[in-house]
């Protein structure tokens, strides 16, 4: 393609809402234009891109027995309310109704969808497994869609939904994907790593997440280097000590119940008491359909929703906004709670992190207004009757499984796999009879991929001050040969037999034969990210020579006109087996 005939309207300024580098990059190269919030048309560079990674999901799913299909984006609401998820999906769900008063959506996920598809034409276990995966639009209408592909709230997906007759056979498939992903973000030259993860609202009992590693990532994941281990925040397990909980730690300091006016939050209690935050123990007071808790961590750590949820073995918990309880007249004040001295009666489960147990002279809430004990200890003023892991994990905390130090890393979510057993089957009745003629549900798996997320983390993964690094599978066009002074014969007509001989190797090649000055050509090409550069001018020309740049290394190099267009071939046909950007970095 000649770079005259490309519809690429590049920029020179950054768009006042851009917040991260995609963002910026991706509107700044021509790539996309916002049309409303979170929402975006795609132009022909990104097109390119996100044909190639539609092309690599497509290549190994096929690879790992999954078939595709295409499903309706607009979906009627009775599947939705066999799942019983049309009240329970939230505002993010776009719901409408069409001339005749019928209830619709505009699909965020296609769990339902395809289990009505498969339970119609699937009795039988001899026509099990069942694997259907689809490419398409999704829209989810988030609150406050931002960093541009980043939370939009229509994007591209990839979703995959396999059906067993067991757990076991269900387990299998499951591996199957985590594998299938795993080739898919090697090929694309990502540096990613599978986390262990929460299942969230969509479900299910085994979870993990592909984070592509990045440091403006919203997620913030640990790696154990000495086992592997690999987890969200949120999911990750930590070292837990088997000592008695009630006495673990012993200080000597008398407690005292002290006017604490106005202290509220941990900072403030800490300053105004003179005390480190991890000195000061942190109450938070739940609701939950398994009744109230309280839990209980060390002022400097945050606590888990996540794990403490699972503790409670609860649906759902949420922070609980009111004090009060009956009997009449009592009542907890936020900022000023605390184990120590809670009224009797009330109906509360306590729960206590396991940080707690370290904790001696520490400081809590008095349970009145401006009021704070401090000098606790436990077993003299406080018995703890369970404590648990419910802390989020931090950088060096000690890894749950082998007890060496967690490494901390930032990640952008581009996979989910999820095991979700009957979770819709069941309800809806997606049902097959084995061979003694028994009914049983099938056993269901879900696998989703962003792919315009994975556009915007490979940028964020791979970008400097002058533009986009593409990956060479990931990029619109491998090679930009640029010419420098279109009005000399001589010099086009070597920058056109390059730029053809690349052609008939099969790279995927522009020509930049605009009347620009070089300046311009070579913020262009390092704006879009073009993998390689090939640099024609007339000092070269009359070296026998044009100037190679990588622009992912940002090496230079000298070759031969003669055998310039073989030796990036050669370069570009490495590069697409999605090495790992790391190590051309």
């Amino acid at each position: 393609m000649k770079f005259s005939n490309l519809h690429l309207p590049t920029l020179k300024e950054a768009p006042k809402d851009a917040e991260i580098p995609s963002h910026e990059l991706l509107v700044r190269g021509g790539y996309i234009r916002k049309e409303a919030a979170g929402v975006y048309s795609y132009l022909p560079l990104a097109v390119r891109v996100i044909r190639k990674i539609e092309d690599i999901i497509a290549e190994e799913m096929d690879a790992a027995g999954a078939q595709q299909v295409l499903l309706p984006t607009v979906q009627p609401a009775e599947r939705w309310q066999e799942s019983g998820r049309w009240e329970q999906y939230g505002p993010e769900l776009l719901r409408f109704v069409d001339r005749k008063n019928t209830d619709f959506c505009y699909a965020p996920t296609a769990e339902e969808l395809i289990v009505s598809l498969v339970r119609r034409d699937v009795q039988s276990y001899r026509q099990l497994p069942v694997n259907l995966y689809q490419i398409q639009t999704k829209f989810r209408d988030e609150l406050r869609p931002r960093a541009g592909l980043m939370r939009g709230r229509e994007f591209i997906m990839k979703d995959a939904y396999s059906f067993d007759v067991d757990d076991e056979a269900a387990g299998k498939t499951y591996d199957a994907m985590f594998t299938a992903y795993q080739r898919i973000f090697e090929r694309c030259g990502l540096d990613y790593r599978p986390v262990e993860a929460d299942t969230g609202a969509i479900g299910g009992s085994r979870s993990h997440e592909f984070q592509v590693l990045a440091e403006t990532g919203e997620d913030r994941i640990v790696s154990c280097p000495s086992c592997g281990y690999t987890a969200n925040v949120e999911k990750a397990e930590l070292k837990r000590s088997t000592a008695n909980p009630a006495l673990e730690a012993q200080g000597e300091a008398s407690s005292a119940l002290v006017d604490t006016p106005g202290q509220k939050t941990i900072e403030d209690v800490a300053s105004f008491l003179k005390v480190k935050k991890k000195q000061v123990l942190k109450a938070i007071l739940f609701d939950s359909d398994k009744g109230v808790v309280m839990a209980l961590i060390r002022g400097d750590h945050e606590l888990n929703e996540f794990k403490l949820k699972s503790v409670l073995d609860a649906e759902w918990v949420e922070l609980k906004t009111d004090g009060d309880f009956g009997p009449e007249g009592t009542r907890l004040f936020p900022g000023y709670m605390g184990p120590v001295g809670l009224p009797t009666g009330l109906p509360i489960r306590v729960v206590a992190d396991d940080s707690v147990r370290g904790m001696a002279d520490f400081v809590c809430g008095g349970n009145a207004p401006d009021k704070h004990y401090t000098g606790v200890n436990l077993g003299r003023d406080l018995a703890l009757q369970e404590t648990h892991d419910l802390r989020v994990a931090k950088n060096s905390d000690p890894c749950g499984r082998c007890g060496s130090k967690f490494r901390f890393f930032r990640g952008i979510e581009v996979g989910h796999v999820f095991f979700l057993g009957t979770k819709y089957s069941a309800p809806m009745n997606c049902t097959y009879l084995d061979q003694d003629g028994q009914t049983h549900p099938m056993v269901m798996g879900c696998y989703g991929i962003g792919v315009t997320r994975i556009m915007a983390a490979a940028i964020e993964q791979n970008h400097d001050q002058h533009g986009i690094q593409w990956p060479v599978p990931l990029a619109p066009y491998e090679v930009a040969v640029l010419a420098l002074g279109i009005d000399n014969d001589e010099l086009m007509g070597h920058a056109t037999a390059i730029y053809d001989s690349l052609r008939k190797a099969g790279v995927e090649v522009v020509l930049d034969d605009r009347d620009v000055r070089p300046g311009g050509k070579f913020k262009d090409a390092d704006l879009i990210g073009f993998p390689y550069q090939i640099v024609l001018g007339q000092r070269g020309l009359k070296e026998g020579v044009a100037e190679v740049k990588c622009r992912m290394s940002g090496e230079r190099s000298s070759v031969s006109l003669e055998t310039v267009a073989a030796h990036i071939a050669e370069q570009v046909q490495t590069g697409r087996h999605g090495i790992s950007t790391q190590e051309n970095k």
